[in-house]
């Protein structure tokens, strides 16, 4: 592509897929510096009272045991970096980690563990005494073109624009970019002693009650 990137179609959860993915990267580039465990899907999900058995399974082993392999595998590469062990771990979860949706429970669960395995991660590094850092970040709702379609796709897609910028306090969503910003920085060295944390990008909508 014009930017240098590399796409490789990979099922996240799929651990003999991860030996041959880090074997490409070790190959191809020599080192890994960033991880950005992005994946995740609501799909097929319900309240606790009506999802099925393998579809809380499903989504258990793409939103959780997914992004432990991506963690799993990017400190194991970051360690054999060849000036040294290095890196910067980012694990994609949601504002529902705080604020759990009823009719989404395998989502809601999910997301609230990648908190607590991220916290894990880093730990686990510091205690190895490897600097390499693990946070995870929480997004409200973002303008993404799956947003927008569903918007443009609603009777009233005005109607439907308002619900969702109503959402956060800030009453707007967030742009990809500002979600982008923050993972930037995340993983540069300005942010060298960071880990273990996790940072909320929702316009305040976790913070309390609106309009009390």
């Amino acid at each position: 592509s014009e930017t240098g990137a590399e796409f490789i179609k990979h099922q996240v959860q799929d651990a003999a897929g991860w030996e041959s993915l880090m074997e490409h990267v070790s190959a191809k580039y020599g080192r890994l510096d960033i991880m950005f465990a992005n994946a995740g899907t609501e799909s097929g999900d319900a309240s606790i009272e009506d999802v099925p058995l393998e579809n809380w399974q499903n989504l258990l082993d793409i939103n959780l045991t997914g992004v432990m392999l991506s963690a799993q595998h990017a400190v194991r590469a970051m360690r054999k970096n060849p000036d040294g062990p290095s890196g910067a771990i980012i694990l994609n979860s949601s504002m529902n980690a705080y604020i759990p949706m009823g009719n989404y429970v395998t989502y809601s669960t999910t997301k609230g563990a990648l908190i607590a395995m991220a916290k894990s991660v880093a730990m686990h590094c510091a205690n190895q005494s490897l600097p390499i850092r693990c946070n995870s970040i929480h997004p409200g709702v973002v303008e993404t073109e799956m947003i927008s379609d569903v918007i443009n796709g609603a009777p009233d897609p005005a109607a439907a624009r308002a619900q969702f910028e109503g959402m956060a306090p800030l009453k707007r969503m967030a742009h990809v970019d500002e979600v982008a910003a923050l993972v930037t920085y995340l993983v540069s060295d300005e942010a060298a002693f960071i880990s273990g944390a996790d940072y909320k990008i929702d316009g305040a909508t976790t913070s309390g009650m609106m309009g009390v």
